[in-house]
């Protein structure tokens, strides 16, 4: 920036214009940023301009002030501003040295309110992020093939037209039902929630899209009243939130189960791809034909090893048979010398226990059996000395004649 500097004239000190404008300008910067209000007038925008101009005028007295702003800065705030509107201004005061006019040169624009709406929307976001109403477990998942879209949108929106034309191009046979509804404006939040409410009802509606465009703050305030936001919750379908543009995030976004970030985006979360289905089916298609092919060809194969034993089954049966006949043959025709040899056997041991029982034997060791004429003498008491006994051994015997008896 260049100096200031003063022509001497006698006894004066003179500054060129240049000067002078330098002056105030440098002085300028040294003042604060400040927020000013006023209703926007004679707002100027022009693709080739870098700059955008508008006039801030005081709606108590008339008075005015002239504002500028970056172009590119300007869109980015997405205001939609028309003359008339009441904002707050932030920025700059600053005087344009070539034609000496003061100006405020704007940091960032606000509708007038906002500041205001911003802090009621983060209460009622705590106050229902503290209900549960935004957590991720409550997320449900997007039907796969859903039998009815829900479409709630406003009744000539762009919205409206990016998110059919999206979903009869990925997929034709979809079937869609339109409720039409404010989607800005003080009536817009009781009718979204009646529009909700209305596809709930039909029990083949699977899943709901919520949709409309962009626009301003006010534009897209409905979408977060806590109406909306509560049947948005409540809905017994998921719902697809796809309202305003990307950057923006009405409380909506957070209680749908999806959120797109445009509508088109949103058309293609809804439904898959006609071919990608197709293509899927035909795979499905030919992995059944070769599951059927090998389960056939298996039981093929158990039909035939099963037909194989049932021809063979005669023949095992008959051989089984023969064997156990000839087995019996066998033990028939080995009974008789069995029995007899089983009998010979027992006759042999009754005779040797007859053996071991015979008198005979107690004869063989040394002992003799005495008879009187009627009985075996048992006792010294059945004889008397004189009595003619006979007394047998184990070879022969003899007679004898008792001469005395020993009790």
């Amino acid at each position: 920036m260049g100096k200031v500097e003063a022509l001497p004239y006698d006894d004066r000190t003179v500054y060129s214009v240049a000067a002078f404008n330098r002056g105030v300008a440098q002085w300028l910067t040294r003042l604060p940023t400040v927020w000013v209000e006023g209703e926007v007038t004679e707002l100027r925008r022009h693709e080739r301009w870098a700059s955008v101009f508008f006039t801030l005028k005081d709606p108590a007295d008339g008075s005015c002030l002239g504002v500028t702003m970056p172009r590119g800065q300007f869109d980015g705030l997405r205001l939609e501003l028309a003359d008339g509107e009441r904002v707050h201004v932030y920025g700059r005061p600053q005087l344009f040295e070539q034609r000496g006019e003061f100006r405020l040169r704007a940091l960032t624009i606000e509708r007038f309110g906002v500041g205001a709406h911003l802090a009621a929307l983060e209460r009622l976001k705590t106050k229902l992020a503290a209900e549960g109403l935004f957590a991720t477990e409550r997320k449900r998942t997007l039907p796969l093939l859903p039998r009815r879209i829900g479409l709630v949108t406003g009744n000539d929106a762009a919205a409206k037209r990016d998110v059919l034309t999206t979903i009869q191009t990925r997929f034709p046979p979809a079937n869609v039902l339109v409720a039409e509804t404010y989607v800005q404006g003080p009536r817009a939040p009781l009718e979204i929630v009646d529009a909700l409410q209305a596809l709930c009802s039909h029990e083949d509606v699977d899943v709901i899209v919520l949709t409309r465009g962009g626009g301003s703050f006010e534009d897209l305030l409905p979408f977060s009243d806590e109406r909306v936001v509560r049947a948005v919750a409540s809905c017994r379908v998921p719902v697809v939130s796809a309202v305003g543009h990307e950057q923006d995030t009405p409380l909506c976004d957070l209680a749908a189960d999806v959120r797109a970030s445009t509508p088109t985006a949103a058309g293609k979360l809804v439904v898959p791809e006609l071919s990608v289905v197709v293509a899927s089916l035909d795979r499905a298609r030919g992995s059944l034909a070769r599951t059927v092919r090998l389960a056939l060809a298996r039981d093929g194969q158990a039909l035939a090893h099963a037909r194989d034993r049932l021809r063979a089954a005669p023949r095992l049966a008959v051989e089984r048979e023969t064997r156990r006949l000839e087995h019996a043959h066998d033990r028939l025709r080995r009974a008789p010398a069995l029995a007899v040899e089983r009998k010979r056997a027992a006759l042999d041991s009754a005779a040797g226990r007859l053996r071991l029982l015979s008198p005979l034997k107690t004869l063989e060791r040394g002992y003799a059996i005495v008879r009187t004429e009627s009985a075996l003498v048992r006792s010294s008491a059945d004889v008397a000395p004189g009595v003619r006994v006979e007394v047998a051994l184990a070879e022969g015997g003899f007679g004898a004649t008792v001469e005395d008896v020993h009790d």
